[in-house]
């Protein structure tokens, strides 16, 4: 039987997502973050993947950009992660090594490293965009290997603690993200939901969070059907639940953005219904898929922007 043959045209893209996973999420379309499930052979059929992709495509936002950042790349021996990691760190135009800034640590989705963590751009092009004629507010960037363990702690690989005690102090070195109001997070997918996750843990250190598309479970089995890899045991999941520990973020600048036929739609729905007050939330039409991811970010940039550089 053809994949994709006995698939009825009246179903919405978010049916045919749940009935092709059994109900569990599936990321879908071409994009930085990799293709979480369709990687585990989870959705059958190229044919149905690029009707999906044609019909969850949203306009290619115009893109502008202040030159180009510099960038620098290169690698470091993670104690927390028991192996080598590489990194990549972003300076705004006009802002050389050493400057002072404010960070954003970008975290990459599932299947993706610090090199493609972003959406059809760079982290040197990222820190150069422009809004409406003008540039960002300068902030810096850093993206790292995280691994694919949804950036929570695993026996013998803790990417929190890499990113928290080596990734974040090591950039502080560079006199970036140093100070009060100075650090951020970002990320698409599952670095979205690394990026309230790790606001939720350190909110003493993050200042404010950007999540594109996260990647939010609402159970521990749901989780595990879908990607057995994403926690480590129950316990972990009840530990890293961002819904569960929303209020967490009483003290951090938070936005959310989510495709209305995102699979991981209904778990962005019950954070949104937990967080606190204030928190700027966008949902608009779209999917899993690159597209949608690059039409967030710069959004994700401005807000960030505003918090961090007050």
């Amino acid at each position: 039987m053809s994949p994709t043959s006995d698939v009825p045209k009246r179903w919405t893209r978010r049916q045919l997502l749940a009935t092709s996973l059994g109900g569990i999420a599936v990321l879908v379309g071409a994009g930085v973050t990799g293709i979480e499930l369709i990687t585990h052979g989870v959705i059958p059929g190229r044919l149905a993947l690029d009707e999906l992709e044609g019909a969850c495509t949203v306009p290619a936002p115009l893109l502008r950009f202040t030159g180009t950042g510099i960038s620098k790349s290169g690698s470091f021996y993670s104690s927390a992660r028991h192996r080598e990691v590489g990194y990549t760190i972003a300076w705004p135009p006009g802002h050389p090594v050493g400057s002072p800034l404010p960070l954003i640590v970008m975290l990459h989705g599932y299947g993706a490293n610090h090199s493609n963590a972003l959406s059809g751009m760079t982290p040197a092009q990222a820190v150069a965009l422009e809004v409406d004629g003008r540039p960002l507010p300068p902030m810096a960037m850093v993206t790292v290997d995280g691994g694919d363990g949804y950036w929570n702690p695993h026996p013998g690989d803790n990417p929190m603690a890499m990113v928290i005690s080596e990734l974040i102090p090591m950039c502080q070195g560079l006199n970036l993200g140093k100070g009060p109001a100075r650090i951020g997070t970002m990320g698409i997918s599952m670095g979205g939901y690394g990026a309230l996750l790790f606001a939720e843990k350190y909110p003493e250190l993050i200042q404010a969070a950007a999540a594109i598309s996260p990647a939010i479970w609402t159970s521990y089995d749901q989780a595990r059907a879908a990607n057995p890899g994403a926690y480590a045991s129950p316990s972990a999941f009840v530990s890293a639940d961002v819904v569960t520990h929303a209020a967490e973020l009483s003290s951090t600048s938070v936005r959310v953005a989510s495709g209305d036929d995102d699979p991981f739609h209904p778990g962005v729905l019950s954070l949104i219904e937990k967080l606190p007050r204030g928190a700027t939330v966008d949902l608009s039409k779209g999917c899993h898929t690159g597209p949608f991811f690059l039409s967030q970010e710069l959004p994700s940039l401005v807000f960030l922007g505003l918090h961090l550089t007050l």
